[in-house]
């Protein structure tokens, strides 16, 4: 009976103790602040850098890599983008890799094809001709015939039908038309989608690398150190040097404004940037800079982009 007696004490006790934890109490209004939380986000990167022309340089990055990538010369880089050292970009720094638009880029001036001429026919030898007139024709005797060398200031033998003379005379002399120039199967071949420009091998060996767009830029040719490297065809060199990691002594040559051809890992380089060059010219040695083995490394790339040089060259 005690306990039943304090239950309405206990009760009382219970209710004071619940208002004062609630009563007083009021739940702060919620103010939606997102409008000034955007404000203190930083603002995104500007979509025009991204735009086509421009590149984002990443890390291992150099310049000259880029300007391969893109099928550009790297001092035309170091001008478009005002760079006072070529080789001083920065992660993330943004580069124009196409000209301007107030720039025109010229054409590639080509040396003279040093491809064979054809062989110029001879010379139809020279032949007299008569000055009397065809119609007056006389029956041979001695006194007509020495009449007859006389007339024409010969003193030539006696031909033993003079009467044929006319004949082979109301004919004009042969003219030698000269056979087209044999061509070998599988010299050149033209690359007809820009401008039939005409390639051959850069140098002779084993293929012991094909084109894989994935790991392997171009094809890797076996020889021997020192062996002669070729300009695949006509055009002037872009690059001459070691800037590249991973393609040792490279000599880059650009045919057109589209189609540039590389060639890497030589012992030695014999061309200087600037210089134009014949299809079939001497530019390098094959070499083993920075490879395992004496090998070329050899590249197309079209707009930058490697290509597959077997669409270019001959079948071998």
């Amino acid at each position: 009976m005690k306990y039943t007696s304090h239950l309405p004490l206990l009760f009382l006790t219970l209710g004071l103790l619940s208002a004062c934890t609630t009563a007083p109490r009021r739940s702060a209004p919620v103010v939606d602040r997102l409008p000034a939380a955007d404000n203190r986000v930083p603002r995104p990167v500007d979509e025009g850098k991204e735009e086509r022309g421009m590149y984002t340089v990443k890390k291992g990055d150099t310049l000259i890599r880029i300007a391969l990538d893109h099928g550009q010369n790297y001092r035309d880089l170091v001008v478009w983008n005002n760079l006072a050292n070529p080789n001083d970009i920065k992660v993330d720094q943004v580069l124009r890799v196409i000209p301007p638009d107030n720039v025109v880029i010229s054409k590639i001036d080509m040396p003279p094809p040093s491809e064979p001429k054809k062989p110029t026919p001879p010379p139809a030898p020279d032949v007299v001709r008569k000055t009397s007139p065809r119609a007056d024709k006389r029956p041979y005797s001695d006194a007509a015939l020495a009449e007859l060398q006389k007339g024409e200031g010969g003193t030539s033998k006696p031909e033993p039908k003079p009467a044929d003379k006319p004949e082979r005379e109301a004919h004009p002399p042969a003219v030698v038309v000269a056979p087209p120039p044999v061509v070998a199967p599988g010299t050149t071949v033209s690359a007809t989608d820009d401008d039939k420009l005409s390639w051959m091998w850069p140098s002779d060996g084993k293929i012991v690398a094909t084109f894989d767009e994935g790991k392997n830029k171009g094809i890797d040719i076996a020889g021997k150190a020192g062996q002669q490297v070729m300009a695949a065809g006509a055009g002037k060199v872009m690059y001459a040097g070691s800037g590249i990691r991973g393609y040792g002594n490279l000599v880059i040559v650009k045919h057109s404004n589209s189609l540039l051809s590389a060639y890497a890992h030589n012992r030695s380089i014999v061309v200087k940037e600037g210089q134009s060059v014949n299809k079939g010219q001497i530019i390098a040695e094959m070499g083993d800079s920075d490879a395992d083995t004496v090998k070329l490394h050899f590249e197309i790339r079209q707009q930058g982009k490697p290509v597959d040089p077997s669409r270019f060259l001959p079948n071998r």
